[in-house]
């Protein structure tokens, strides 16, 4: 692994206690932009699980399985009965365990658990429009739910048998942020207020939102960028873990199938470096207050 781009963090169980330095530096190399790479962290499966590491569980309708654990629903897949139960459990236990290690080495503690996902989908071979087609670098940003300034942080685990889960990474995003922002144009009048009384979105988007929501929309359509712009190749080999902040981390996921996914939601002063959030990065270049 590049180490520019990747912190390897040689744990092996999924809850702490951790030792100091690991730690820190994980927790560094996060807030910073790194990727943290878990190469020896292997989120395991039953035998009577592994019947899902098929394509055929998802219902084709989504690109994912996700589940709520507040609600314990799951969506997206064709199975029903006993085994969509075995499915939720499976799923159930990733975030658990996703939500432990980031307790637990992380010292993160007021944070919203959001939705998990199943990925049983190969990526190569599917047909997006470009604003939906992850496989171009990008940040995250959410079209219907305003994050106002708070992170989004996703934890992985390949699960696949035999098969690497391929990404692209791309420039720190100041530097990325520099070239884009000067085409962000300003935002329409009302167009929060009015979004949100339409149930467009899920509350009223700010500043923050309509930038990064043209960042992201802006970066996966400049063709020029996507193909000559700076971009890492990296290889998350079957059995490993990885965790970024995908609201800060241009990335693009190019191939693979049979991933787990844990997403969490949390408000800047919960890191240990607030100046290092997207948030704070735009406002002191673009020199406004965007929440």
């Amino acid at each position: 692994m590049n180490e520019r781009f990747v912190e390897e963090v040689g744990i092996t169980e999924w809850h702490g206690p951790f030792g100091p330095n690991v730690r820190a530096s994980a927790l560094d190399a996060l807030e910073s932009g790194k990727v943290l790479f878990f190469p020896t962290l292997a989120f395991s499966l039953s035998d009577s699980e592994k019947e899902f590491l098929s394509p055929a569980v998802a219902s084709g309708k989504s690109k994912n399985i996700s589940f709520d654990h507040t609600t314990g629903k799951l969506q997206g897949m064709s199975v029903q009965g006993e085994t969509q139960e075995r499915l939720a459990r499976m799923v159930e236990r990733f975030g658990k365990n996703a939500t432990a290690l980031v307790e637990d080495l992380l010292g993160y503690r007021s944070f919203e658990r959001a939705r998990t996902s199943y990925r049983p989908v190969e990526i190569e071979g599917r047909s997006y429009s470009p604003r939906e087609d992850d496989r171009l670098l990008h940040v995250d940003a959410f079209p219907s739910r305003p994050m106002q300034g708070r992170r989004i942080l996703r934890f992985f685990a390949n699960v696949a048998p035999e098969r690497p889960r391929t990404w692209e990474v791309g420039e720190p995003f100041e530097d990325f942020a520099r070239k884009f922002l000067p085409r962000v144009r300003d935002e329409v009048p009302g167009k929060s207020w009015l979004f949100s009384k339409l149930g467009v979105t899920r509350g009223m988007r700010s500043s923050y939102d309509e930038v990064m929501l043209q960042l992201h929309d802006r970066c996966k359509l400049d063709a020029d960028y996507q193909k000559n712009g700076p971009h890492t190749a990296l290889s998350f080999p079957p059995g490993t873990c990885w965790m970024v902040y995908t609201d800060q981390v241009l990335h693009a996921a190019l191939g693979g199938a049979f991933a787990l996914e844990q997403t969490f939601h949390f408000d800047v002063s919960e890191m240990a470096n607030p100046d290092r959030a997207p948030v704070r990065v735009l406002e002191r270049l673009s020199g406004k207050t965007l929440i």
